[in-house]
């Protein structure tokens, strides 16, 4: 019977890590650099979902 390669497997399991880290920090920076347009309309579209729930009758 083959033994399991423990090292195969922690070195894939090693390089997953990183490329979430390295999508994650992609993600963050491209946030960052986004435009204040882009941002403003967020959140703006998000105050108005919110304003509606909370408005009295």
């Amino acid at each position: 019977m083959a033994k399991t390669n423990f090292q195969y497997e922690k070195r894939q399991r090693e390089l997953e890590k990183k490329r979430k880290a390295e999508e994650k920090a992609q993600r963050k920076l491209d946030a960052k650099n986004r435009p204040p347009t882009e941002q403003s309309a967020d959140e703006a579209g998000f105050e108005t979902a919110e304003s509606d729930l909370t408005t009295p009758d």
